[in-house]
């Protein structure tokens, strides 16, 4: 899986902003290249997509609690940078999105893995920003644990695969789901989990679900669903079902995935570490079918399903992808109340 830099010629730099902690507004997030003003900023939710479903002055919860709206997410950036890598990768993504399941499905799950990336890079970002700003109001020094820190850092490293030659040896640092869904044209179904580094959008006609920080293990937790799913077509509350499973078990999965960085001329190669390492845990904590049943409610809220009806058999939750023997429902055969 290779990305070949305009740039190929100029020796590899890795921009590390986590070991300064620098998330200023007058330095690129993505080199860390002092910028012309503090106005040298990026759109994290691209114009073309809040545009196509009206987003811009529509309210945005950071974790402190604090509103923002999602016009007022932005990334310090370079100009050239921006022209470079990022409205090119953009373009292709829009693009493609405008064309659909489709055109998504052969795209390069690299550039999907980016796109995405960037987009939740950019949210924690922000969110950096604001605590910082907090904590001094406080008087108190920013604060962050160690290993949500090597999370972050690791997303940033490999989003510079956008901007320099920088190649994955043998392995893809996420787990990718697309499906083909049957959505309502005007609604625009986003949500993220920082702390497991997972993004899930549904929109037009599909679905996509991207743990990206995970080298494909939630993928492999749910091979046995992927195997009776993949390929069909989903009513938007199977795949809301799907992607309680993917976000409960990106918070149950417990490594954190370590990585060889290898320099070899102008080019980086990251070679992936073994996820067992030398524990003998299981890579996911157990399963516990209250909790699901939690994040399913969470997921289901437009439907208004409460945790009581959806863990009546605690043994078995409710579920719009199978039935009682397990087979896969189709979408065609889902009524629900609206």
């Amino acid at each position: 899986m290779k990305i070949i830099s305009i740039f190929a010629a100029m020796p590899a730099q890795i921009y590390h902003p986590f070991e300064k902690s620098n998330f200023s507004n007058s330095t690129c997030f993505l080199t860390g290249q002092k910028l012309q003003s503090e106005e040298e900023k990026i759109q994290i939710f691209p114009q073309w997509l809040m545009s196509m479903y009206g987003l811009e002055d529509k309210p945005f919860k950071l974790l402190d609690e604090s509103m923002a709206t999602y016009k007022d997410l932005k990334l310090p950036c370079s100009a050239q940078v921006n022209e470079a890598y990022l409205e090119p990768l953009e373009a292709e993504i829009a693009a493609t999105f405008e064309i659909g399941y489709n055109a998504i499905k052969e795209l390069d799950e690299q550039k999907l893995f980016q796109w995405a990336g960037k987009l939740l890079y950019g949210i924690i970002f922000n969110e950096i920003q604001s605590g910082i700003k907090l904590q001094h109001a406080q008087g108190e020094e920013f604060n962050i644990s160690q290993s949500i820190i090597h999370k972050f850092s690791q997303l940033h490293l490999m989003l510079q695969s956008i901007n320099q030659p920088v190649y994955f040896e043998d392995f893809k640092p996420f787990s990718l789901f697309l499906f083909k869904v049957e959505n309502n044209e005007e609604e625009f179904g986003y949500r993220d989990e920082i702390n497991t580094l997972t993004f899930a959008l549904r929109i037009k006609d599909f679905g996509l679900i991207i743990c990206l920080q995970d080298n494909g293990a939630n993928r492999m937790y749910h091979r046995e669903v992927l195997e009776k799913i993949e390929g069909k077509t989903l009513h938007p509350i199977q795949f809301e079902e799907f992607s309680g499973r993917i976000f409960y078990s990106a918070y149950l999965f417990n490594r954190l995935p370590e990585y060889n960085i290898l320099p070899v001329g102008d080019d980086i190669y990251i070679e992936a570490m073994p996820l067992r390492g030398m524990s003998t845990k299981p890579l996911f904590d157990t399963w516990n079918n209250k909790t699901y049943g939690q994040v399913l409610e969470s997921f289901w809220k437009n439907w208004g399903f409460l945790l009581l009806e959806i863990i009546k058999d605690p043994e078995h939750p409710m579920s719009f992808l199978f039935d009682a023997d397990g087979g896969f429902k189709n979408a065609d055969d889902i009524s629900l109340p609206h």
